[in-house]
């Protein structure tokens, strides 16, 4: 029975991933049409097709490699990107096709992830049993040998900042505590209203891809039952909590300091799975929080200037608008090639490391011992 239970979870979360994709591509789609520019397919998923049918002359197809999807526009997408995805023509589109179309065409799937991303939040909102809070991080308990006995804190301390940035629940602390992996720590403490500062090195389990643990067991509160990413009720407050994350990440990317271990805490498709499906087993609630976070992800990720996503696209049609200019056909389908190619290599990366992680953390010493591990690392 609990076979079947975990095999009817693992079809929602791969429903609610596929929604999460088929949304974006139905922007790029539906602007498209209304162009009236041709549309060839739309695929969910990369390579060969397990399913397709033509409807008024557009493909529609399930295919093989379910790491993102895509759909064929002949009079926008680059020759390097047509021949990737399997077409045999050579696309014109370069010279066919204003500027501002290819803009709004690309513009338009990440505009339907905040679409839905702001649909997810209201309806949450609206949820009364959807449960809501942020935990303050107000130390219940000091474990014994571990590196905040080691730095001073104490049982009634409230942790208020981590290398002078301004933290208020522990996803933020891990956060901060992730990004300067390998370097010292200072946390800002608020004890009997002065302000301390302590400094430490957070103990880091590589089983669990990371995890930093400092030994503080936090006091339980409104908060102590909600998701990270389920900040509040008010879908605003929501919206901006998946934004400011996904900012804060990016911006580590591109800090030096922070550039490594932001790197090795990236997860790719199997760490974005294992977050579906252990989110809506816990509470189907958070599984559906999970997912607005997933396509506010989505949008910002998929507007970077990086060819081959659609804010490449966007930056070589301001490129035209600006100098009335195109980038020449070949050098554009080439860079765009060379970056689909590297973001292809990206993923099958990032999901060996993450399976090699599950592995690790399903061998480590009973499963009894693995759910009270995580449970006492949530609340460290």
């Amino acid at each position: 029975m609990e076979t079947l239970v975990t095999i009817g979870y693992i079809a929602i979360c791969i429903l609610l991933f596929s929604i999460a994709i088929a949304i974006h591509e139905f922007g790029h789609f539906i602007v498209a049409l209304k162009l009236g520019l041709k549309v060839e397919r739309f695929s969910i998923g990369f390579g060969p097709a397990i399913w397709k049918k033509s409807v008024n002359g557009v493909e529609y197809r399930i295919s093989a490699i379910p790491l993102g999807g895509y759909v064929s526009i002949p009079d926008v997408d680059s020759e390097g990107t047509a021949k990737i995805q399997g077409s045999d023509k050579d696309s014109q589109a370069k010279s066919r096709i204003a500027p501002w179309k290819e803009i709004l065409v690309s513009v338009a799937g990440p505009a339907m992830n905040i679409v839905l991303a702001v649909v997810f939040a209201c309806i949450l909102a609206a949820i009364p049993s959807a449960r809501f809070g942020v935990l303050e991080l107000n130390v219940d308990e000091v474990l014994p040998g571990e590196c905040a006995e080691a730095a001073g804190i104490l049982p009634g301390d409230k942790i208020i900042s981590v290398n002078g940035r301004d933290v208020v629940s522990k996803t933020d602390m891990r956060t901060e505590f992730i990004l300067a992996k390998g370097r010292e720590s200072q946390l800002g403490i608020l004890r009997d209203g002065t302000n301390v500062v302590v400094r430490l090195v957070p103990r880091y389990d590589e089983s669990l891809g990371g995890v930093p643990i400092i030994g503080v067991i936090l006091k339980a509160g409104e908060g102590s039952a909600a998701a990270a990413w389920m900040p509040g009720r008010n879908p605003l407050e929501q919206l901006s909590w998946d934004a400011s994350q996904m900012f804060r990440v990016l911006k580590a990317l591109v800090t030096p300091k922070e550039m490594r271990a932001t790197g090795n805490a990236l997860g790719g498709p199997v760490q974005i799975a294992q977050g579906i499906y252990y989110s809506i087993r816990a509470d189907f609630w958070d599984g559906i929080g999970f997912l607005r976070f997933l396509n506010m992800n989505l949008a910002v990720l998929n507007l970077l200037p990086i060819p081959v996503l659609d804010g490449g696209l966007i930056l070589f049609s301001l490129f035209a608008l600006v100098f009335r200019r195109r980038v020449p056909e070949k050098l554009s389908a080439a860079i765009t090639t060379f970056f689909m190619y590297l973001l292809f290599a990206l993923m099958i990366f990032l999901v060996c490391r993450d399976s090699y992680r599950t592995w690790k953390l399903h061998n480590m010493k009973g499963s009894s011992d693995d759910a009270r591990q995580d449970e006492t690392i949530e609340s460290r």
